[in-house]
């Protein structure tokens, strides 16, 4: 069985971070394991509090499980500070970490703000670089390229623009587009577009998390980055047409449908 590690933020609402990351390495049948960034006060109306936990504990969380039961692939979520960043990124090249996948949370589907700007800097420095590929949504793609994102033809600039400059492989997700829900995968120094069908839906809570645990999943399977991505689309695209509705606000999806 391959083993999926998720740095990630708890939501207790379980529609997203850690929570959704366990259940989507489940529905791969992958064993799933975690380490906790920070806790959230969180539901499908928003986010009301966060919790951080100190870098030395994160750091004490990670050794645990590498020493233990080494990962096929890491998905890495939520990260609210710089200190927790550098933490991170000690500990990957400590155990030589393979087949990691960057969500950088940066807004919540809510809205909220969950990373603060020298997190956001020491982010792009740092940790990104050692990403096998990183999957960002619109908004997230303006912050690490500079510059708006509102079309496809925004979203190629943005994909290059990030993909240069951390010698990676790039995700930019189509989700808040208006006529389609396409994404651009940005891999060898070029640009392809993956085609996605727009579900009529308003519930995506943990939309995110869910597609960069399925990519993951799929890494330690032997997939490579394209096929990862492919599958992953399947899945979620399936989990959100299932239209699971609960809670008063952004519901979550149906990992297991």
């Amino acid at each position: 069985m391959k083993k999926i590690l998720t740095i990630a933020g708890s939501d207790c609402s379980g529609g997203a971070g850690v929570q959704a990351d366990l259940k989507t390495f489940a529905a791969h049948k992958t064993y799933g394991m975690s380490v906790i960034t920070s806790l959230t006060a969180q539901n499908t109306m928003g986010v009301t509090d966060v919790a951080d936990l100190s870098p030395e504990f994160i750091g004490k969380q990670m050794d645990a499980v590498f020493e233990d039961i080494y990962p096929d692939a890491i998905k890495i979520g939520m990260i609210s500070n710089e200190y927790i960043v550098k933490m991170i990124v000690k500990k990957l090249k400590e155990y030589d970490a393979k087949n990691i996948v960057i969500d950088p949370v940066m807004v919540a589907t809510s809205g909220s703000v969950l990373m603060d700007s020298k997190a956001i800097d020491t982010l792009k420095e740092e940790l990104l670089p050692l990403a096998s590929i990183i999957t960002p949504n619109m908004k997230e793609a303006g912050v690490l390229s500079g510059i708006n994102v509102h079309t496809k033809e925004d979203m190629e600039r943005a994909a290059k623009i990030i993909g240069e400059s951390i010698d990676g492989v790039v995700l930019v997700k189509g989700g808040h587009l208006d006529e389609s829900a396409d994404d651009v995968l940005y891999l060898d120094g070029k640009v392809d577009w993956i085609k996605g069908d727009r579900v009529e839906n308003p519930n995506t809570h943990g939309t995110g998390c869910t597609l960069s645990s399925a990519i993951a999943a799929n890494l330690a399977k032997g997939m490579n980055v394209k096929e990862a991505f492919v599958e992953a689309k399947e899945y979620l695209t399936g989990a959100i047409k299932d239209g699971l509705d609960l809670g008063k606000g952004r519901g979550p999806l149906n990992h297991l449908y």
